[in-house]
């Protein structure tokens, strides 16, 4: 039995290598085609077209909201009529977080250390930031009044429209941005 199987092996083989050894007749339509081509005489590339220069385009929608973003619902905070004017403090040193719109920061879980609530805050490029009450973060002045577990509350001053400063209410929420 073992002679059959080495025999038939065998056969098999030799069968299957003498069909790789066909030479360079299976080639010949290949090598006709390659033959022609080569033939051909040889053609001028087209020269490229003059570059012509655009003109540059000033953006002009910078200082307005991404179309990408939600619209700001804003609750404006009442005061008492005859109060103290709101303007932001321009004179006080910046946060590291108010360089970062409200919608590109996150709150991304809370830490409490000896009875005071810290909330970790992701920017925008991904770093996070344990932020308390009082501190400040977005572009419009927003301080942080309330943390608890589920949402940062702060206060913004924006500008009203009419050359005047309003406060507003602003939360960001745990897992999203501001709302």
């Amino acid at each position: 039995m073992g002679k059959a199987i080495t025999s038939i092996t065998t056969l098999l083989l030799s069968s299957l290598l003498a069909g790789c050894g066909g030479g360079q007749a299976g080639y010949a339509d290949l090598d006709e085609f390659m033959a022609e081509v080569n033939a051909r005489p040889r053609q001028r590339i087209a020269p490229l077209p003059p570059f012509e220069q655009v003109p540059p385009f000033a953006y002009q929608a910078s200082d307005q909201r991404s179309p990408f973003e939600p619209p700001v619902v804003v609750k404006r905070v009442q005061r008492e009529q005859g109060g103290p004017k709101v303007t932001p403090d321009f004179n006080r040193v910046k946060q590291f977080l108010e360089q970062y719109t409200i919608a590109r920061l996150t709150m991304v879980g809370t830490l409490s250390q000896t009875g005071t609530m810290f909330a970790l805050v992701q920017d925008g490029d991904g770093g996070v930031h344990r932020v308390q009450t009082g501190d400040y973060m977005g572009t419009d002045h927003g301080k942080i009044q309330i943390i608890d577990e589920a949402a940062i509350e702060l206060i913004e001053i924006v500008p009203d429209g009419t050359g005047g400063w309003v406060e507003r209410a602003r939360t960001v929420s745990l897992g999203g941005g501001g709302a």
